[in-house]
């Protein structure tokens, strides 16, 4: 009995792979083996990226807040520090956004906050 190959499936995956693939330079956007591999390796990058824009997003918010906290002659760890004894619970990206483009609601904050 010969053996059963279903083509058209595999053809369907190799075509959405090559898809992915266009786009890149030499081989590896038409040559099957390479595309493969090339389309993989994207893959696991963006995952990984995915979890990586998490973590430069809060250092990039944290940065903000100790800019904006220094000018009150206190540094992050201390404001951050202040914020739970006093029971404020705001987020960092709000922190850095009320610092960045509300100076002033920022600046009630931390007056309250030294208290």
């Amino acid at each position: 009995m010969p053996r059963s190959v279903n083509s058209p499936a595999a053809k369907q995956r190799k075509k959405a792979v090559l898809k992915h693939a266009k786009g890149y330079f030499g081989k590896r956007k038409n040559v099957w083996t390479v595309a493969k591999n090339a389309v993989e390796k994207g893959w696991q990058y963006a995952y990984i990226g995915r979890k990586l824009k998490k973590r430069d997003f809060r250092t990039l918010w944290i940065a903000r807040i100790n800019a904006a906290v220094r000018e009150y002659d206190l540094s992050y760890s201390q404001f951050i520090h202040l914020l739970s004894e006093n029971n404020i619970e705001m987020n960092r990206k709000v922190l850095a956004d009320l610092a960045l483009n509300n100076p002033e609601s920022f600046k009630a904050i931390v007056e309250k906050v030294k208290k």
